[in-house]
């Protein structure tokens, strides 16, 4: 009983290996492709870095080639002349918009102001910025609702550059002969607890220049 019992093991043993080793002639290759995968795709990912690596140092390269040539319509043509991912562009049409705005060319700087307000890949900050400035360059080129319903926006609690648009509605009020409400507005921006010294300075004196009172606090 004890060799019949043993044979039939074997038996059964080397059937069990030959179905191990059918499956793995008929599914091994799936583990192969995963195996493949990983290491193929932990390489992909080290090259991606070392692509945007190389990517963001030619960039910063060519800008700074660029902002260092003299005078500013040098830098403006160099400035164009780099390329970029969006993002990138983000940040060129930002000193594209510095450059033509010292050559005193509103309508390229509201241009490239525009682009940077409407590029999305941008992070918020950037396209706010450019929103607030696209309107002070604007001045009354911009109709006034057009003016009033960007700077709302920016005047949202929370907002980077509340404070600013804070005062760039004053500002409107008070060419609107407003005064109550620009008064209003200044004191609303004064009382913020984010608001910098030159900032607040110049609120200050655009209360007293408004025949408002400031707080004695």
């Amino acid at each position: 009983m004890s060799n019949s019992d043993g044979f039939i093991d074997e038996v059964s043993e080397e059937l069990r290996r030959d179905k191990m080793f059918g499956l793995m002639r008929k599914y091994g290759w799936i583990a192969v492709v995963l195996v493949l995968m990983v290491v193929g795709g932990a390489a992909y990912y080290e090259w991606q870095k070392a692509q945007a690596r190389a990517s963001a140092e030619a960039f910063g390269d060519s800008v700074l080639s660029a902002i260092e040539a003299d005078p500013s319509d040098a830098r403006l043509e160099g400035l164009r002349d780099v390329n970029g991912n969006p993002v990138q562009q983000g940040v060129l049409n930002l000193l594209i918009a510095s450059e033509t705005l010292a050559l005193e060319d509103r309508d390229a700087t509201l241009a490239a102001l525009e682009a940077v307000a409407q590029n999305e890949a941008l992070p918020l900050s950037y396209r706010q910025l450019a929103t607030l400035k696209r309107v002070i360059v604007a001045g009354d080129a911009l109709p006034l609702a057009e003016r009033e319903a960007a700077l709302g926006g920016l005047a949202q609690a929370g907002q980077a550059f509340r404070p600013l648009a804070l005062e760039q509605m004053a500002l409107l009020r008070a060419g609107e002969g407003d005064t109550e409400g620009a008064l209003a507005l200044l004191n609303d921006l004064l009382s913020g607890p984010d608001v910098t010294q030159v900032l607040r300075r110049r609120a200050q004196q655009l209360v007293i220049a408004l025949g408002g009172e400031l707080d004695a606090a």
